[in-house]
Formats: C-alpha cells, structure tokens, sequence
C-alpha cells in the first residue's frame, strides 16, 4: 500500500481522478508488475498542520510507503518554515514509528514573500531529507509550476499533461523504492 499524502496537488484539484498523479501512479506500478494500490490522501486546502491532525488516522491503511507532499499552502499563507519543518517531522515520526517509508516531496514558495522566505522554505524540505535519510524529489511541480501549456490558468495546478510530469517525477523515485523493498521480501 502506498499512501500518497498532500494537498489539492495530490487531490487532482481541476482535473479527472483518473489524471491525478496517484492515479496515474497506480497505472505506471501495475505495468511494472508490482501488487500495491495507491490511496490518494490529498485534500484541497490542506497545510502541514492538516497533515499532522490526518496521519495517526491514515496509519489504518497500513502504508509501507508514503509520498509526504504537503507544504504548498503553508507557503501561500507565509507560515513559518519553524512550523512547517515541526509538522513535517512529526508526521516523518509517525511514519518511521509505523515502519513505513517515507518519499518527501519538496515544494517551492512563491516570491511575494521574498527571497529569504523563499530560502527558508525550500531548506525545509532538503534539510528532513538529509536528517532523515528520506527518499527525496527536490520539488513535485518541477517542469509544470508556472508553464502555461501544464497548468491550469493559476499557473500552479496541473492539468492533464502536467500530471503526467508529475507522476513521472515521482515514479523516478518511487520505482527504486519499490523494487528494493520487493528484493527485501524476497530474502
């Protein structure tokens, strides 16, 4: 089971449920033979906060792996990158309590709140990474966020073929994860 964790990004917000990353993702890991089914846990709106109060709760499906991508509207609202760094360690606690992977989905702030926001944020996400030892995507929307031919007209959220970068995106470091925990079950 693989339990992606996010927002709106995660959610599909504008576009078909079957053309959210999740869903696609779901179609890329049965082509590659592998047997787990990915449950889309993203809620439009969401922060990391949102995040801390769903985890305990989305720990029933019994994930091995969770693709932590929240992060987005904490930037959009300015929220501290000290509060954004704590609500992402406890959910990385939660999962590592729970033996569960952890895949951290990077995110960029925009620059109306300046370049040392900008810095703070995005360190946020390399620096758990690092302390962690978590596999790591520097940043979800890289090659879609602002392209107007991959986004909806607010130039954040994808739309079809933005999804499909996305999901690519995540395959590259989901795929590693996968079939080293395949190879694990096989010893």
């Amino acid at each position: 089971m693989i339990l992606a964790l996010g927002d709106s990004l995660t959610a599909g917000f504008g576009v078909k449920e079957e053309e959210s990353y999740p869903s696609l993702l779901q179609l890329k890991i049965a082509t590659a033979g592998f047997p787990h089914k990915v449950i889309n846990a993203g809620v439009s709106g969401d922060t990391t906060a949102g995040g801390v109060r769903r985890i305990r709760w989305l720990m029933k499906h019994e994930p091995e792996i969770v693709i932590l991508a929240l992060g987005a509207n904490d930037g959009l609202r300015g929220f501290s990158a000290a509060e954004i760094r704590r609500n992402l360690e406890l959910m990385i606690g939660v999962c590592r309590k729970n033996n569960v992977r952890v895949l951290l989905a990077g995110m960029k702030a925009l620059p109306n709140y300046g370049e040392d926001y900008m810095r703070e944020f995005e360190t946020v996400f390399y620096e758990l990474a690092k302390k962690h030892n978590l596999d790591f995507l520097p940043f979800l929307l890289e090659g879609v966020a602002g392209e107007r031919e991959h986004t909806q007209p607010d130039g954040l959220h994808p739309v079809a073929s933005g999804y499909r970068i996305v999901s690519d995106l995540v395959w590259q470091r989901l795929e590693p994860m996968l079939r080293q925990a395949a190879a694990g079950n096989k010893q």
